[in-house]
């Protein structure tokens, strides 16, 4: 018998090591939102627990009005840290404001629902913890959203049933004007008093800043391109910025303006739009969407200009 040969293939040592470093951050970040969800369902439970234990009438006999500021030192004593005064009362607020069969969601942590606590209104509370569920935000993107006031911006020009539907379901696309806001805030460019910059060095802070900006279009941008450019009849032209939906299956295009916006602003964004809608779109895609970031904008002009346009 004829001795056959076998090769092996041996793994690169570099492959093993990314194999292993994979797989331990996986089972790390899957171990971090188990410790999240459970440190939000034990808070949870603690904030029955002290509710109940008032409803029954004992708090006034046995600690007056000082209930959670005792529990607060006897627990600190026993734990450590977590029993905070400001952290007991935030535990009995998570309970009053979800009651048994509306339990907070798991895959929010405790850092999320301190911040949503701290919101009064419920229809408000309800739309920053269904945008945290649905785009994944992390604690500084809800904070800064919050500050930026995203509720009243995109509840401003809707009616009272779209409103609670806003505050139920957070920002559902389905259609242009779900992706375009009356107001944004940029306010995490930092841009110095007296705010005397240039369009190019706005653009230029927004593109260092892609990722905040992206989060502050709203769901579904995808970056595509920065002074876009496009030739008719020999003439050079560029679009700002350019983002393509992959929700609404459409490319959105950005010009930007530090001043108050112009009919002639708005019949060059129809020009690009046109262009894009003719040159670029692929099989499928729908017309595009031009949005005009200016300082300030005369309601009646715009009004006139963008006549007869749906985009």
């Amino acid at each position: 018998m004829n001795n056959q040969l076998i090769k092996t293939t041996k793994k690169p040592y570099s492959e093993l090591v990314q194999q292993i470093s994979s797989t331990f951050s996986h089972g790390q970040a899957r171990a971090m939102a188990a410790v999240h969800s459970f440190l939000v369902e034990t808070y949870w439970e603690i904030g029955r627990y002290i509710v109940e234990y008032e409803q029954q009438g004992k708090e006034k006999a046995v600690y007056g009005s000082k209930l959670l500021e005792s529990l607060s030192r006897d627990l600190s004593l026993m734990h450590g840290k977590g029993f905070s005064l400001s952290n007991m009362k935030r535990m009995r607020q998570l309970y009053l404001v979800y009651p048994i069969g509306a339990k907070p969601s798991h895959q929010l942590s405790w850092s999320h629902y301190v911040e949503l606590l701290k919101i009064d209104d419920d229809l408000e509370r309800s739309f920053y913890e269904q945008q945290a569920l649905n785009e994944r935000w992390s604690v500084p993107e809800l904070k800064r959203q919050k500050d930026s006031a995203l509720f009243l911006r995109l509840a401003l020009s809707k009616e009272k049933e779209k409103i609670l539907q806003l505050a139920k379901q957070g920002q559902v696309i389905q259609s242009p004007e779900d992706v375009v806001k009356d107001l944004y805030v940029f306010d995490f460019l930092k841009i110095p008093e007296p705010y005397n910059i240039s369009e190019t060095e706005l653009e230029a802070r927004l593109f260092d800043n892609l990722q905040t900006f992206l989060l502050e279009l709203g769901k579904g941008f995808t970056f595509v391109g920065r002074q876009y450019r496009m030739i008719l009849n020999n003439t050079p032209y560029r679009v700002d910025l350019v983002f393509y939906h992959r929700i609404l299956r459409c490319f959105v295009l950005i010009d930007l303006k530090i001043r108050e916006v112009k009919h002639n602003d708005i019949g060059q964004m129809n020009m690009y739009m046109g262009y894009f809608a003719n040159e670029e779109n692929a099989e499928g895609d729908n017309p595009p969407i031009g949005i005009i970031l200016s300082k300030e904008k005369d309601e009646l002009l715009v009004e006139y200009a963008t006549y007869g346009m749906n985009s």
